[in-house]
């Protein structure tokens, strides 16, 4: 029978919201922040697009605390996946395999691919010798890294990327015709699945701590400069390859986007240093917390001072410029953000970027069908 294959789509839950917890570094005042979203899933279609969505508006969002150092103590999870429909009937376990890109979305040139397993494979052999990845239809140079899930209600994901960023304005098509294929001892593969998305300007932002400023570029062309106020020397803010992962929040009682890129940041009940900060224009860049925000507060310091809590202070205006600049799957890079030499891990968020090369191709969890040299 000839192999049946569906194309990825968004899921929407039948549920009628997902609750999550989001940790955030609020960088106003000590202490920690807890960031409360309820999250709607858009509705199903069989477009590749949610109904009222935009491209690169994939949801993400995060589950945990985090302390004002940064440091993770939760897990980052998706409301919205792409997803093929089950159809096996093998008598094996099935492995389900999903999408975090919804078909036809846009994306930034730092965006993995992220594939979810609905059971978690323990050979990658089968998967990884049939499935294909192009880049504007040639041959994609990449490598698969095998990791725990980061979103709820799948057992394992594997990531691809290449060594260095997508080609800006490129297409990547992503096909898996896996159905009936082993995924290990007892478990089976029970649908196919194809994927392509595009890839956007290559918005990629560089921060100099030393100067206190944010060079914004596309395409390879400075877009604007724009001051900074990065962590204290007791907070920093994290070095590294950071990934623009969502942007704003969502009310819990309406179930809509916050105005103006809001995201409400608080402290723990107990807290010796409470507060209660609605934060606009937050652009969120890692999953502990760390986010490039508007920081009306702080305006006195952006450009001159390091004084956050690990977040990336920003002027108003700048703040609302960036966030309307920006996707998910942009790059910003911090190069000697913070004295320690303190690197983003890469399981914080969409660290992909912040794993040498020589560890992502030994595969992780998983040892890689073909090794890449």
């Amino acid at each position: 029978m000839r192999p049946h294959r569906r194309t990825s789509r968004r899921i929407g839950l039948v549920a009628a919201t997902v609750l999550a917890t989001l940790a955030a570094t609020a960088c106003s005042a000590g202490g920690t922040a807890v960031v409360t979203t309820t999250v709607t899933p858009a509705a199903q279609n069989n477009t590749g697009t949610s109904d009222g969505s935009t491209p690169g508006a994939a949801s993400s969002s995060t589950s945990g605390s985090a302390d004002t150092s940064g440091a993770q103590t939760g897990t980052a999870s998706s409301t919205i996946v792409s997803s093929s429909p089950s159809t096996s009937t093998a008598p094996a376990q099935p492995v389900h395999v999903s999408t975090f890109e919804a078909d036809g979305s846009t994306y930034g040139v730092g965006m993995a691919v992220v594939v979810l397993f609905s059971a978690a494979p323990t050979d990658a052999a089968a998967f990884e010798k049939a499935t294909t990845v192009t880049v504007n239809g040639q041959p994609a140079t990449g490598a698969w890294f095998w990791q725990k899930p980061t979103v709820p209600g799948y057992q394992l994901e594997a990531l691809y990327r290449e060594q260095k960023y997508w080609p800006a304005h490129s297409q990547i098509a992503v096909n898996m015709p896996v159905q009936g294929l082993s995924a290990g001892d007892g478990l089976v593969y029970d649908d196919s699945l194809t994927l392509t998305f595009n890839i956007g300007a290559a918005h990629i932002s560089q921060v100099n701590n030393a100067q206190h400023m944010m060079t914004v570029t596309s395409d390879g062309q400075v877009v604007k400069n724009l001051p900074v106020s990065l962590g204290s020397a007791s907070t920093p803010t994290y070095d590294g390859v950071k990934v623009v992962m969502e942007k704003g929040s969502v009310d819990p009682k309406t179930h809509k986007p916050l105005p103006d890129g809001t995201v409400e940041m608080k402290t723990e009940p107990g807290d010796p240093h409470p507060y209660d900060v609605m934060v606009p224009w937050s652009v969120r860049i890692t999953n502990s917390g760390e986010f490039i925000h508007a920081a009306s507060w702080n305006t006195g310091n952006i450009g001159s001072r390091n004084t956050s809590h690990g977040c990336t202070n920003l002027d108003v205006g700048d703040a609302e410029w960036f966030y309307n600049f920006s996707i998910p799957g942009d790059v910003v890079e911090y190069p000697g953000a913070n004295k320690t030499g303190t690197m983003q891990p890469s399981w914080d968020g969409w660290g992909w970027w912040n794993m040498p090369w020589s560890e992502w191709t030994n595969g992780g969890l998983l040892v890689p069908a073909v090794p890449t040299a």
